[in-house]
C-alpha cells in the first residue's frame, strides 16, 4: 500500500506544527499479576526522545523487576507501523518495521532485575517485500521511504485526510505458553527533518563618494564637460561685421 502524492502533501504541511504534538518524553509503565504469586512482575519503558528522522535509531530503555513467582524467558522489541484507511471505509493495517529479541540476561527469576537499551531502526530497505506497508511518494522514486507520522490535531478531521500513519515501539515479556506476555507500547513521530531554509547573501551597499574625494572637486567646477569651441564659427561673425563695416562706409 502506497500513500498518494496528495497524502504527501498534507503531511508537509502538518509539518509546520510539529512543535505542538512533542510533548513530554514518551514512557510507560505496566505490571501484570499471577495466580499464587506474592506479588507483580513490572516493566518499565522509555524512549530517548519522541521525535526521531528517517534514517535515526531509536534507543529504547527497558527495566524489568520481577517479583513474581514466574521467569521472564526472553524479550521482544519492535518497531510497528499502523496505518488508519480512512477513505470510503474503514481498515487499518499493522506492519512491523524493525525488530529485536534478546535472551541477554534471561531467564529473569523471581526476585530479579534488568535493566537494558535496545536499538532499532526502521528502514524501507528493510521491508519493500512486506505487505500493508505505507509509504511516502511512489516506489519507482530512489528516494522513497517509510510513510512520515501524520499529525492529526482534530480526530473530527480525520476523513479528510485520506491516510493516516502512526508509530509505535512495542516491547514484549515472552514468559512461555503458561505465563503469556507482558506488553508494553511507546507511541512516537517518524518524519523528515525541516528543510534549512536558504540563507541569502547580504547586499552589496551601493557605492558613494568618499568625502575626501568631493572635497577635491571644486565648487564652480564644469560637471557637465561640453565641446571644444568650434573656431569657424568666430571667423564667420568677423567677416559679418567687416560686410557691415564696409556698407557703412558706402553710404556716407
Amino acid at each position: 500500500m502506497y500513500a498518494p502524492n496528495k497524502q504527501d502533501q498534507l503531511l508537509l504541511n502538518n509539518n509546520n506544527d510539529v512543535n505542538n504534538f512533542l510533548g513530554e518524553q514518551p514512557s510507560v509503565e505496566v505490571s501484570k499479576e499471577f495466580m499464587m504469586s506474592p506479588n507483580k512482575l513490572y516493566l518499565e519503558a522509555s524512549l530517548d526522545k519522541k521525535l526521531y528522522h528517517h534514517g535515526e535509531n531509536i534507543a529504547v530503555n527497558v527495566h524489568i523487576a520481577n517479583n513474581s513467582n514466574r521467569t521472564v524467558k526472553k524479550i521482544k522489541v519492535s518497531v510497528r507501523q499502523f496505518a488508519d484507511i480512512c477513505l470510503f471505509s474503514t481498515a487499518q493495517y499493522k506492519c512491523t518495521v524493525a525488530e529485536t529479541e534478546s535472551e541477554e540476561g534471561c531467564p529473569i527469576g523471581p526476585g530479579f532485575t534488568l535493566s537494558k537499551v535496545f536499538t532499532l531502526t526502521p528502514l524501507l530497505a528493510n521491508n519493500k517485500d512486506k505487505w500493508g506497508l505505507a509509504l511516502d511518494g511512489q516506489l519507482k522514486h530512489e528516494d522513497t521511504n517509510l510513510a512520515s507520522s501524520t499529525l492529526v490535531a482534530d480526530m473530527s478531521q480525520r476523513e479528510n485526510l485520506g491516510i493516516i500513519v502512526q508509530y509505535k515501539v512495542k516491547v514484549k515479556l515472552c514468559l512461555g505458553a503458561l505465563g503469556g506476555d507482558l506488553v508494553a507500547e511507546l507511541p512516537f513521530i517518524l518524519m523528515h527533518p525541516k528543510p534549512e531554509e536558504e540563507i541569502l547573501p547580504p547586499a552589496t551597499p551601493s557605492r558613494r563618494v568618499s568625502e575626501d574625494v568631493r572635497s577635491d572637486v571644486p565648487v564652480d567646477a564644469n560637471l557637465i564637460q561640453l565641446e571644444e569651441e568650434n573656431h569657424d564659427d568666430d571667423i564667420i561673425f568677423e567677416d559679418f561685421a567687416r560686410l557691415r563695416l564696409k556698407g557703412g562706409e558706402t553710404d556716407a
